[in-house]
């Protein structure tokens, strides 16, 4: 018998935190979810967990329930939208974010076992380069680094590119500019990091989109809804569905 067909689970990372790495990951799982396509968001964060904050939902279930009890990966999950179902984390629960390695491997096994369900699975990760956020980019078949232009954002997004594509590792790394004041400050944004990784780590990891600044989206979360819920068609949601498209066709 063959084995069932896994989704593409991709990691959304950033070297450092405020970058907007949750709500890309929200947009973007959104965006195909539309499409017809079913989409799992795993609130990765561990310990810093705001996916359900962001959204303004109050889930009934979450994943202290799994590292604590018996409980499946599969039963925390909360549906959101039509398409689109979430695992919270526990916000707020900083000893999350020391978990035993043992508990890490069967996160990572159930995560590939929900993986036969979804067409996509997105790993919201925690800011940094932790043990849980190694472990849990392990699982990804792609990576997403978000990148502002602050320099700390690069130099950070960098020291994560290099941790992990050093040392025989190989992963899928593709780069998202976000927050950025127009199409050719983000190039120039891009350019800078892709200048970093091509002379010292001798790779170029390509930029799967450019985010322009849109005050839509400090509204968006401001009010806990999806941007593609409550303003669809503004720049910043047209941006992402640029991104999409590109992940739909690998």
């Amino acid at each position: 018998m063959n084995a069932k067909k896994t989704g593409s689970i991709i990691a959304i990372a950033s070297g450092k935190g405020g970058v907007g790495k949750t709500w890309l990951a929200i947009t973007l799982a959104h965006l195909i979810a539309r499409t017809g396509r079913k989409v799992l968001l795993f609130d990765g964060d561990i310990g810093l967990a705001n996916v359900d904050v962001q959204l303004g939902l109050t889930p009934k279930h979450d994943l202290s329930e799994v590292f604590f009890g018996n409980t499946a990966l599969k039963d925390v999950i909360t549906p959101f939208v039509p398409n689109f179902d979430i695992i919270a984390g526990r916000s707020g629960s900083g000893n999350l974010a020391s978990l035993p390695a043992a508990k890490l491997v069967t996160l990572k096994e159930q995560l590939l076992i929900l993986s036969q369900s979804y067409d996509f699975i997105f790993i919201d990760l925690g800011a940094g380069v932790e043990e849980h956020v190694r472990a849990l980019a392990g699982v990804a078949t792609r990576c997403i680094v978000v990148v502002t232009d602050e320099p700390t954002s690069l130099t950070d997004a960098y020291a994560f590119i290099k941790l992990f594509t050093g040392g025989g590792a190989t992963m899928d790394i593709g780069i998202v500019i976000n927050q950025s004041a127009t199409l050719k400050e983000g190039e120039r944004t891009y350019a800078s990091l892709n200048k970093a990784c091509t002379n010292f780590l001798k790779l170029s990891p390509p930029c799967l989109g450019i985010i322009r600044k849109d005050g839509k989206v400090k509204d968006t979360i401001r009010n806990q809804s999806s941007l593609i819920a409550r303003a669809p068609n503004c720049t910043a949601a047209s941006d992402a569905a640029t991104i999409t498209i590109k992940l739909m066709q690998k």
